[in-house]
């Protein structure tokens, strides 16, 4: 199957989009501790992000709380239940690693739902960035804990330069 991509600029950087050219299964930051990288073999199409790249826009400009978007994350059972119930947590808000482990089944489960939120393929669309320590601090993310401030941020504010 081949793996189509194509990078968007946005307020928080380059993104790097990537799916089949029907469903999105990847969406990566310009820095942090999974930095974008280009794929040998994937093909450069940007028409096929058409949609993801307008919802994206009208995110970060404020415009638009939800995605509309059909989605390929891929990763095991539990990483999909964790990455499902992220996209339960409502613009604006934030839960607690436990809080999300109580919601998946598990409340002992914490370290997991973390590191299952760490290995999101598709952050802000699916909104891992809204987890954060039960103490109420930012905690790791992908793209780095100044990315995520500036996500939550965008959500508290509804904009940041576009």
């Amino acid at each position: 199957m081949t793996t189509y991509y194509t990078c968007m600029d946005s307020p928080i950087g380059s993104l790097l989009l990537a799916g089949d050219g029907e469903r999105l299964r990847m969406l990566r930051f310009p820095e942090g501790k999974r930095p974008r990288e280009i794929e040998p073999g994937w093909v450069e199409d940007s028409g096929k992000f058409n949609r993801e790249i307008n919802q994206l826009r009208a995110y970060f400009a404020g415009e638009s709380k939800q995605f509309d978007l059909s989605l390929a994350p891929q990763g095991t059972d539990f990483q999909r239940k964790v990455w499902s119930a992220l996209q339960g947590i409502p613009y604006g808000e934030t839960r607690s690693y436990g809080e999300l482990a109580r919601e998946v089944g598990n409340g002992k489960a914490s370290r997991a739902v973390g590191a299952a939120n760490g290995q999101n393929p598709i952050p802000i669309i699916i909104p891992c960035h809204r987890v954060i320590g039960s103490d109420g601090s930012l905690t790791g993310f992908g793209g780095g804990i100044e990315t995520k401030q500036q996500l939550l941020a965008l959500e508290q504010n509804n904009s940041i330069g576009v």
